[in-house]
């Protein structure tokens, strides 16, 4: 099967295809084809070998053989079972995290445990989103759930046109109820104000811990903000909230299977949707993290395994939309 692999740290060009051995399911496990897969700013910092604890875990010098194939977030079809398996059947449309098992999301093939974090894909949406979905989902959903958000709260989000924060800003308005402030670069004011923040702030001509305004809690969805400077704005008894520091854990005590759960109800309901900025084959998958290590892509960057005319189309439609839109 096709897959990409890495076997050092570095640039984007450290990434290549190749051809590798496609994985047969044991008898607890399901084999899914992919469909799409995610190029976010967590795999560009695993591929640069950034975090010394993340290097602990997948080598210290280049990445041990088992890290070799990144994709944290994959979508597609159930093709085969092992013998142990009842969740899941061929044909079911999934969607996954792959943070628990090496990785492996950029391939044609990746094998999961049936109760691994592993669920039916929400029937509202194309694979790519629900591949977009489960890594920016669950991080904003884990980290807003630490603010105990209460309804009829204010706010505020920092870096609300990224993968987390688009998706923050509508579950924060959406499912928690409360008043959303976002900030963002000049270029996403509209975008952020499209998915319900009822104000938004250029970050580039305004200082929000210098304005008057009081915020109940704040999310800083890109890790830049010091928690000295966020609290300028908090009230007294405010929550500060930083991606890094808030999202390894869900607050409510559950699994990650039972948040994918939650997470799939959520967005069947309607409480909010990923932005996709743009599709890249797989084969292209060097262009797609060149795009996210330049720091400006509005919600996610979907990679697209396969060859059919749907993902033609789809990589046609993604880029006529980056075009109006610029």
């Amino acid at each position: 099967m096709k897959a990409i692999v890495y076997t050092e740290y570095g640039p984007p060009e450290v990434l290549r295809l190749a051809e590798v051995e496609k994985p047969v399911p044991q008898d607890w496990q399901v084999l899914i084809k992919i469909h799409a897969t995610n190029a976010a700013a967590s795999e560009a910092m695993g591929r640069r070998g950034e975090s010394f604890v993340g290097r602990i875990i997948m080598g210290l010098r280049k990445p041990r053989r088992r890290f070799r194939i990144l994709g944290m977030e994959l979508a597609g079809e159930i093709e085969a079972t092992g013998r142990q398996v009842t969740r899941f059947k061929p044909g079911d449309p999934v969607f996954a995290s792959t943070f628990e098992v090496n990785f492996g999301g950029y391939a044609e093939y990746k094998c999961l445990p049936e109760d691994g974090v592993l669920a039916l894909k929400p029937a509202n949406l194309t694979y790519e989103e629900a591949a977009a979905a489960v890594g920016g989902g669950l991080t904003a959903l884990r980290c807003l759930r630490r603010g105990t958000l209460q309804k009829g709260q204010k706010v505020l989000i920092y870096g609300a046109s990224g993968a987390v924060g688009t998706n923050a800003v509508q579950i924060a308005r959406r499912y928690f109820g409360t008043e959303v402030t976002g900030v963002c670069s000049t270029a996403n004011l509209e975008l952020v104000k499209s998915l319900g923040a009822s104000r938004v702030i250029d970050y580039t001509q305004e200082d929000f811990s210098q304005s008057s305004e009081r915020y109940d809690v704040i999310f800083d969805a890109v890790a830049r903000v010091p928690a000295s400077r966020a609290k300028k704005a908090l009230k007294q008894t405010g929550t500060y909230l930083n991606v890094h520091k808030h999202s390894n854990r869900d607050a409510s005590g559950g699994t990650m299977t039972e948040e994918l759960d939650f997470l799939k109800e959520l967005l069947e309901a309607g409480m909010f949707k990923p932005v996709i900025d743009r599709c890249y084959p797989l084969e292209q998958i060097v262009e797609a993290h060149q795009y996210v290590d330049q720091g400006h892509k509005k919600g996610n960057v979907a990679i697209l395994v396969g060859s059919d005319s749907r993902i033609d189309q789809r990589i046609s439609a993604s880029s006529e939309q980056n075009v109006a839109t610029t």
